[in-house]
Formats: structure tokens, C-alpha cells, sequence
């Protein structure tokens, strides 16, 4: 019973994001543009049709280009255009301005923020972080990168961040979760990574398991020089290394966390989401995480901040620090609006 109400639930969310992503802003075009008021019974079918679409991309794993290019770029563009056609039907309210140009307007607008926003969903940059600890003896450099999101992603995308990585000078990588988001990535294509001669460490996010036969594909990982630390650690001269899985409660996250703190080393943890920073501040150095993408598409960062106190960016508690990445590639619409991707070169060196 409490799986057909949680089923019912995703099905009427689907529905109501359909209508008002893909289906309202349109409508909102159509009447201003032709002053052509779209039937409420057409606005129902419309949903629906798209909900089926949507729901079957994602519960089938479907790997259809055309079906996925929709449903991504699609709630991309949707989405820009629901707060833009809003924009301006508050402006009309207060104005009396033609409806045929605030429909131009507002489809110049979506035009070319949408174009924006998939240029900028395809750079990525490179970000310094300097940090001092009494407990580092020596000065490390490391790079941080999280949600990749290949198949979201080509191998191009990997191709761009491996590139970046190469020219920058450190000595370990770290792969915060959801490396990979789509069935039909082919993991032998994480052969690019044979071209680092750095250890690299991994921790899954919640999207590797989104993916069938995630077990056997995360398995294979090792053949890429990648090791997974799955609730385990790793001794890096004076670093204890300690990656927390995704695949659990956040009670259980802190209690593995707990088990393998080392108080006598700088304790770096890498956990995919930042919600257990809290529980955890207190017994970590450095704690690093991702899954946010800092909202990604402007305005949905101020929604993502009622879901992730710590949504971007570094926090400090004391001599504890949490960096909370915005993620080296999309998820669903490559596109970016007042985010950006990045990879973060970490410096820990010691107090003076």
C-alpha cells in the first residue's frame, strides 16, 4: 500500500511539472503572440502525453537520443520560459503593453538565455583552494571533482576535465559521486582515465545507482586506476582519506564516519551530499561533497537552498572546513545559468 501512494505521488508530481515546464509557458507564447487562449481539455492531453514520456524515460532507463534530448533540454528551456513568460505577464499587469510585443519580447528573451545557458553548461573551470592545518606536515595538492553525470554528458565533456586536470599540478585526485548517470555510458570509455598516473579515489553519488547492473559496472571501475571507498580509509602520508557511501541514511554516513576517524592525522572526508555536516563537523578537517550544482539553472538555487542549508561554496566551523562543489557537468539540461562547471585544486599546507 505505501508503495502505490508513493507511486501516485510521483506520477501527479510528474504531471503538474509537465504542465507547468513544458506545456504553460507555451500557452502563455501562443495567447500573447495570438491571442489564441489553448483549450483546457488540449492542456490535459498535452500533459499527459508528455507525463507518459517523461515517466517512461526514466522508469525504463531508456537510452532513445531524440526521447532523452527532450526530456532534458526540454525541462531546461521549459523551465527558463516558465519564469520568464511570469516576468512578463506581472509586467503587463502593471502596464498597458501590447500583448504581441511582450510575446516577442518574451520569446527573445527565452531564445537567448536558453542559447546562453547550454554555452555555458559546456565550459568548465578551474577553481583554488588554499587551507592550513596544524595537522598537515608538508604541503599536498589535490583535485576534486564531482558530478560528472557521463551519459547526461559525453565523453567529450571527460575528455575536457581530464585535459584541465593533467595541466594543473597535484598529486591524487578525488571523484565525489555520480561519476556516471546513464545505463547506456560505455564504461570502457573511462579509458581516459589510464592516461592519469595519479591515484584516483571515488565515493558513489545517489545516480550510480540510478543505473542497471550498477554493481557489476562500479566493480569495473578498478580496471581505470579508480579505487572506491566504500565506507573505508586511506593513509596519505599525514591525510586519512575516508569515503562514505551514498547508498544509505545519514545516521548511518555519521556512524561509519565515527569508525574511521583518525584523530591523530587531517581527517578529509569525501561524501557525495553535504547533509551530514553537521553531525559530523566536529570530527573532520575537511569534508567534501557535491550534488547540489549550486541550483544550477538560476532561479532554481533558491529552491535547492531549502533542501541544503550548505548549498555552494566553503563553510568553516572552527578549524573544520566543508567544501560543497557545484558539480563538473549538468545533470538532465546541459545548461548552466548563473553556476558554472568547475574542478576545484585543493592546497593543504601547514600552519606557519
Amino acid at each position: 500500500m505505501r508503495k502505490l501512494y508513493q507511486d501516485t505521488a510521483f506520477y501527479l508530481i510528474v504531471f503538474i511539472i509537465s504542465y507547468f515546464i513544458y506545456v504553460y509557458p507555451f500557452e502563455i507564447l501562443n495567447e500573447l503572440l495570438f491571442n489564441d487562449t489553448t483549450n483546457g481539455r488540449l492542456s490535459l492531453y498535452y500533459s499527459l502525453i508528455i507525463s507518459i514520456l517523461v515517466i517512461f524515460y526514466f522508469r525504463s532507463k531508456n537510452t532513445f537520443f531524440l526521447l532523452k534530448f527532450f526530456v532534458y533540454e526540454g525541462m531546461g528551456v521549459g523551465f527558463i520560459s516558465f519564469w520568464i513568460v511570469n516576468f512578463v505577464l506581472i509586467f503587463k499587469y502593471f502596464l498597458p503593453i501590447n500583448d504581441y510585443f511582450l510575446g516577442i519580447v518574451a520569446l527573445t528573451l527565452i531564445a537567448l538565455i536558453s542559447f546562453y545557458a547550454l554555452i555555458y553548461g559546456r565550459l568548465i573551470f578551474l577553481r583554488s583552494i588554499k587551507i592550513s592545518s596544524k595537522k598537515i606536515n608538508r604541503k599536498h595538492n589535490f583535485m576534486f571533482i564531482s558530478d560528472v553525470h557521463l551519459g547526461t554528458n559525453s565523453t567529450s565533456h571527460l575528455k575536457k576535465i581530464i585535459k584541465i586536470i593533467q595541466a594543473a599540478d597535484y598529486d591524487f585526485i578525488l571523484i565525489g559521486g555520480d561519476l556516471i548517470d546513464s545505463s547506456s555510458y560505455k564504461i570502457n570509455n573511462f579509458s581516459l582515465f589510464n592516461e592519469i598516473d595519479k591515484p584516483i579515489y571515488f565515493v558513489t553519488g545517489n545516480h550510480e545507482y540510478y543505473i542497471s547492473e550498477y554493481e557489476v559496472k562500479l566493480e569495473q571501475l578498478s580496471k581505470f586506476g579508480i579505487t572506491i571507498l566504500d565506507n573505508e580509509k586511506n593513509f596519505i602520508d599525514d591525510i586519512n582519506l575516508i569515503g562514505i557511501g551514498d547508498k544509505q541514511s545519514s545516521e548511518d554516513q555519521a556512524s561509519k564516519l565515527f569508525e574511521l576517524v583518525d584523530k591523530s592525522k587531517f581527517n578529509l572526508l569525501l561524501v557525495h551530499k553535504p547533509s551530514i555536516w553537521n553531525k559530523v563537523k566536529k570530527n573532520v578537517d575537511l569534508m567534501l561533497s557535491g550534488h547540489t550544482h549550486n541550483g544550477q539553472i538560476f532561479p532554481f538555487n533558491f529552491l535547492v537552498r531549502l533542501q541544503f542549508k550548505y548549498r555552494y561554496g566553503m563553510y568553516k566551523n572552527k578549524n573544520s572546513y566543508l567544501y560543497v562543489s557545484s558539480g563538473s557537468g549538468c545533470w538532465g539540461p546541459r545548461m548552466r545559468l548563473g553556476t558554472s562547471n568547475e574542478i576545484i585544486n585543493i592546497e593543504l599546507i601547514p600552519c606557519q
